[in-house]
């Protein structure tokens, strides 16, 4: 099924971001992404952030990052394997201690490293 983008659609530098408003977990979110050619939404800088938290903001839902953890070195990097250029984590976080995988972002923009199977906004990049 398509997303249906009825205006929920930001432009920020090179990337549109884009929502359909639907809640998933973050396989289901990141396999969404990819069935219309993007993936999950990464924020790397701070213009990306807050692009990224307008959306967030205006479902008033918590969404998942295309970031998530290592396996084994819990180093926190991009779903294509590179190292985080920029991050935005909420105080005292990440705290997952190896548990939470994956990245959520709250509506104050900051990230928090979350379960994976939670349900969470899909908000993709293209």
């Amino acid at each position: 099924s398509a997303l249906a983008l009825n205006g929920k659609i930001r432009k920020v530098g090179e990337k549109i971001l884009a929502s359909n408003g639907k809640k998933a977990d973050f396989a289901s979110a990141l396999q969404s992404c990819e069935e219309v050619g993007g993936t999950l939404a990464a924020p790397k800088n701070e213009e990306e952030n807050k692009a990224v938290m307008d959306i967030v903001k205006q479902y008033n839902q918590y969404a998942y990052l295309g970031i998530r953890k290592g396996e084994t070195s819990g180093q926190v990097k991009y779903l294509n394997g590179m190292p985080l250029s920029y991050s935005n984590w909420h105080q005292h976080e990440p705290n997952g201690k190896g548990k939470e995988k994956c990245v959520e972002m709250y509506t104050d923009g900051t990230w928090n490293d979350k379960k994976c199977n939670m349900y969470r906004l899909t908000i993709c990049e293209f």
